[in-house]
């Protein structure tokens, strides 16, 4: 000091909204300095810390004022002792009212703050509470129910959604909700009656060890079955609705576990009869084509639960499955008969039917696939390997009229274990997969010649009709492994109104917007190789065939017999009618060879098949890239 002037700033305490103001007030000749302490806002003083003559250390709490019921300490931002103190507890303080004036000097003792001292093995009261009411809700705080789940085989929804997603990447939604019977059960009751009210929702993340933490956003819905059997109340609606609203505004791909039995007529909690204004199930259906969605199932899934499975892209199901649009008790009520649940849908039903895309053991497996199917959406692979090329020359066996497994010569043309089937029992005779090649996805079609030599029947053209929207959905490149004698015809295909399913090809494939590239392995003929080729052969970005290729405007002997009518009823001798029939099959085979049809440019190109992924690569680098998009591509992804 000595005499000179001396300035003080004062530092803001940045714990609170208002610092406390400190003004000098006067130095004396003695350079005792004298400080105001004011008020930081109007309020009344509801506690004095404070004496005249205490010693008090920087930081201390002084005072204490309540203002718009909340309380503000008044600190001293300087060590001293309390010369005077200039107002009462119970007194209105105005703004930077002196409160009290303090002598600056040093203070050696510790004055503890009560506003910052913290024990930190002591939880609070309120936090407490919260705690245990989430313990609650998890297994750890629910054994019996999860050793009943185990009993059965099957794991809890916390553990498939443990197992789904990336570690530490769960953020829970509405895991206090209580279901909507407040007028029938205590809070206390409903607590442990009803946690999450039997569905588990939250946001997190899946395969981020290989993608952007964007493209491996995710958000998962799950029916716990220990609640209620897995039912949907009108509080776990809500809940749904607002996940969906959010997946929508934020386009996060939606994976639902869906096992449940429906609707729950026990809720009471609500104004109206019926509950048919919910907005649930449309919710759910307006992401369709906008974010990839999948639906898993094991166990029972009926009624409501089961609209919403069936409402995704893909249905991933285990073999203990059970789906049905209504439940053992509504058939019995609607007088159709006394059911089991294992009766009403079981996988034997719904995979050969086309309802379920991929059929798996157990829930570990269906997890894992699920994994699988969003990686093809989520991006490329870096590291990836497949199978000698070569392999493919003499898989295509040199007799013409000989099957081979379609699936085995996937397997080697695409990335090794990339092939993800999808509807592998529905429509036998096509195959429909995502697959890799150089670690890109791609949507593949292959007719199957094991199954009515590849002929594309009516399911057949339902099955390439969803998969070609699903590929344009959400951009992934097709690729088509042609080998068709073409459409499946006569009395009993027409009972199965194949005009009309045949067509649907057509009219998807007009309205594709991504690369498409076709390989003909060996047959190629008639409108069923234009349906495998997008429409035509000059539809794909390159039709090329393998040199086993063949071709016709229909089928070859069909053709001859129409054309050669009247020539072959001329001739009398069954032994010389025949050697003139083969000889008129084996001059069009000739002339069908791909050789000779990329020499009218009908197809680009006759490729060595140990080549074919090379051109599909150079195919795509070819094509224009894809365009970002805020929104859909197309309304939706047909359910069928």
């Amino acid at each position: 000091m000595s005499g000179k002037k001396n300035k003080f700033e004062v530092e803001k305490n940045k714990n609170f909204i208002e610092p406390t103001i400190i003004k000098r007030k006067k130095e004396t000749d003695s350079d005792i300095q004298v400080y105001d302490l004011v008020a930081p806002s109007t309020g009344v003083l509801i506690e004095l810390l404070i004496n005249k003559g205490s010693i008090v250390a920087k930081g201390a709490v002084i005072a204490k004022l309540e203002s718009m019921k909340m309380i503000y300490p008044v600190t001293s931002q300087f060590s001293g002792k309390i010369n005077a103190i200039e107002c009462n507890v119970g007194d209105l303080i105005s703004h930077e009212q002196i409160i009290a004036k303090l002598i600056i000097s040093e203070v050696e003792q510790k004055i503890e703050n009560d506003l910052h001292k913290v024990d930190s093995t002591q939880l609070r009261a309120d936090l407490l509470e919260v705690i245990q009411r989430h313990k609650l809700t998890t297994d750890h705080g629910r054994p019996k129910a999860v050793k009943k789940r185990h009993a059965k085989g099957m794991s809890t929804a916390r553990e498939n959604i443990a197992n789904l997603l990336d570690i530490n990447s769960f953020n829970e939604y509405g895991a206090l909700l209580l279901a909507g019977q407040r007028r029938r059960f205590s809070e206390d009751e409903l607590i442990e009656k009803s946690p999450a009210d039997g569905l588990v929702v939250g946001t997190g993340s899946i395969n981020s060890a290989i993608f952007s933490e964007t493209k491996s956003r995710c958000l998962v819905m799950a029916y716990d079955y220990s609640v209620f059997a897995g039912t949907q109340g009108i509080m776990n609606h809500k809940k749904m609705d607002r996940m969906l609203l959010l997946a929508k505004e934020q386009q996060i791909p939606v994976v639902l576990f869906a096992e449940g039995g429906g609707g729950r007529p026990s809720d009471t909690d609500f104004n109206g009869v019926t509950g048919l204004d919910c907005h649930t199930f449309v919710a759910l259906a307006s992401l369709s084509g906008l974010v990839p969605t999948i639906g898993i199932v094991a166990g029972r899934c009926f009624a409501g639960n089961a609209a919403l499975l069936g409402v995704c892209n893909v249905i991933i199901a285990t073999e203990d499955s059970t789906i049905g649009m209504a439940g053992p008790a509504m058939i019995e009520g609607g007088g159709l008969g006394s059911y089991t649940a294992e009766d009403v849908g079981p996988v034997s039903t719904q995979s050969p039917n086309g309802v379920i895309d991929i059929l798996v053991k157990d829930e570990k497996e269906a997890i894992e696939l699920c994994k699988k199917y969003l990686s093809y959406f989520q991006g490329d692979l870096k590291d990836w390997k497949c199978e000698d090329q070569e392999k493919l020359r003499n898989s295509i066996p040199k007799n013409r009229k000989q099957i081979y497994d379609i699936r085995k010569l996937i397997s080697t043309f695409a990335d090794s274990g990339s092939v993800l089937e999808l509807r592998k029992d529905y429509s036998l005779g096509l195959v429909t997969a995502l697959i890799r090649i150089e670690g890109k996805a791609f949507g593949l079609i292959a007719n199957n010649p094991g199954h009515l030599g590849g002929a594309i029947e009516a399911t057949a053209g339902d099955k390439i009709s969803r998969f070609m929207q699903l590929c344009d959905g959400f951009d992934i490149p097709m690729i088509s492994l042609c080998d068709t004698p073409g459409f499946m015809v006569g009395p009993e295909a027409e009972k199965q109104a194949t005009v009309r399913h045949i067509s649907r090809i057509f009219v998807m494939a007009s309205s594709l917007t991504i690369p498409f590239f076709t390989l003909v392995l060996r047959k190629g003929y008639g409108l069923g190789a234009q349906a495998m080729s997008a429409g035509s052969f000059h539809s794909s970005v390159f039709t090329a065939a393998w040199p086993s290729g063949e071709f016709g405007a229909m089928g070859i002997e069909g053709a001859i017999k129409l054309a050669y009518a009247k020539q072959l009823k001329a001739i009398k001798d069954p032994q010389e009618q025949k050697q003139f029939f083969d000889e008129l099959v084996s001059k069009a085979y000739e002339q069908g060879k791909a050789i000779n049809i990329a020499s009218y440019m009908e197809i680009d190109a006759v490729i060595d098949p140990a080549s074919s992924r090379e051109w599909i690569i150079r195919g795509l680098k070819a094509t224009l890239p894809v365009s970002p998009r805020k929104g859909k591509k197309r309304p939706c992804i047909d359910t069928w």
